[in-house]
């Protein structure tokens, strides 16, 4: 039951809804209440079923069908998250400039980088060799749906606020995006750190 309960909190961690939703603020902005549940949870189900594939066979994704190793999966997943963290202290939200496009593909966008990024995937793996194989994918489909959850309340918290108090709502998107651009940086560099070490463990 610990085992169960660490793996969603780790999962839980990278996909932070307080923190996915600054990525996410135009699309809250733009978007009505339905269409928006709509696209937040077919990225949801699609994250699900990459992130369970990962746990259940992620060694063998990276071994034989990619044929590289894991190291340099975390290097260039690091690398990526580090340009976007800086593109964040620079451009704020408007960073992540895919989730501008058209509403039909947004749940994609969405699933891929927002919710389907490096971190989330090296913890599925992490995930599906700590735990049976449908104990792994329940603790991936609960810390979706805590996830999800919260970004739902928190997008009906923000319809609500921006009519009375829009000031609010753009005071906690700068705070909140300063403290988004820190953490994906951070991880990002530990990432790279952790496949270097990997990488220069096997010479």
């Amino acid at each position: 039951m610990l085992e169960f309960l660490s793996a969603v909190s780790i999962l839980l961690a990278l996909l932070n809804p307080f923190l996915v939703i600054v990525y996410l603020f135009d699309v809250v902005k733009t978007l009505d209440r339905k269409r928006f549940y709509h696209v937040l949870l077919v990225a949801a189900a699609i994250s699900a079923a990459v992130f369970s594939c990962f746990a259940l066979i992620g060694d063998v994704i990276f071994s034989r069908l990619v044929q590289a190793e894991f190291a340099s999966f975390q290097i260039f997943g690091g690398i990526v998250f580090l340009l976007i963290g800086i593109q964040f202290v620079f451009k704020g939200p408007s960073a992540v400039e895919i989730l501008n496009g058209k509403s039909e593909n947004l749940a994609g966008a969405i699933a891929m980088p927002v919710l389907i990024g490096p971190g989330t995937l090296s913890a599925s793996v992490v995930v599906g060799k700590r735990l049976e194989p449908l104990v792994a994918c329940g603790a991936i489909v609960l810390a979706l749906g805590i996830s999800v959850s919260l970004m739902l309340v928190l997008k009906e918290l923000h319809d609500y606020v921006r009519q009375k108090r829009e000031y609010l709502v753009q005071r906690y998107i700068e705070v909140a995006g300063r403290v988004t651009a820190l953490y994906v940086g951070t991880i990002a560099v530990e990432m790279i750190m952790r496949g270097l070490q990997t990488w220069a463990q096997q010479f």
